[in-house]
């Protein structure tokens, strides 16, 4: 089981790290706002928010999450994946890779549009033993999921569903929610998301 849920390690991380950073320190300033301002209104720790902006934290997806929303844009902004006007090419080595797993997985943010309403496409691989959990996103989020290799148990609250390869899912994922790896064997899924931020 994946205990921690960072930013993968290397120059993804270093990459991603020095863009929320500016982020941050970019919003603050404009909006005249103190780190414990900018705490309460993410629900992100003043320590964390302090150890971001100094470059020397790996947030998780969640607190990703939590920060675009508070910021008002989205992940894809943050992470320079989103959208411009007409069309955004985004090359293959810019493509971050937002979590890695202890089995060696991989969820890459593909491709978003721009906040407060977004749409973001991930890919995720995960190995046997790994585990993803959200505690869930803002009222409203809604995933489509197609299982492209292995087979998927989406847990969503209490509810267990198995999505097999070649299969698809459209959940609900304003409530916690994981994903794991069901039954030996790699597992590869690609998943849109539809968030609008608060």
């Amino acid at each position: 089981m994946n205990k921690k849920v960072n930013i993968t390690t290397g120059t993804d991380a270093s990459k991603i790290n020095e863009a929320l950073s500016a982020s941050l320190k970019q919003y603050r300033s404009q909006k005249k706002m103190s780190l414990d301002e900018l705490s309460r209104l993410a629900g992100v720790s003043k320590g964390m928010l302090v150890e971001i902006e100094a470059c020397r934290a790996n947030p998780s997806i969640a607190i990703l999450c939590k920060l675009a929303a508070a910021m008002g844009v989205s992940v894809a902004d943050i992470v320079n994946v989103a959208s411009k006007p007409n069309a955004h090419l985004i090359a293959a080595g810019d493509i971050p890779c937002l979590w890695s797993g202890e089995n060696g997985g991989t969820a890459r943010l593909l491709a978003g549009t721009s906040g407060p309403d977004m749409i973001e496409l991930w890919e995720w691989k995960m190995h046997p033993g790994e585990i993803f959990d959200s505690p869930g996103h803002s009222d409203g989020t809604c995933e489509l999921l197609h299982v492209v290799q292995g087979s998927l148990l989406l847990t969503l609250g209490e509810e267990r569903l198995i999505v097999s390869e070649g299969s698809s899912v459209i959940a609900r994922t304003d409530l916690p929610h994981s994903y794991s790896c069901h039954e030996g064997g790699p597992l590869k899924f690609t998943m849109t998301v539809s968030e609008r931020v608060r």
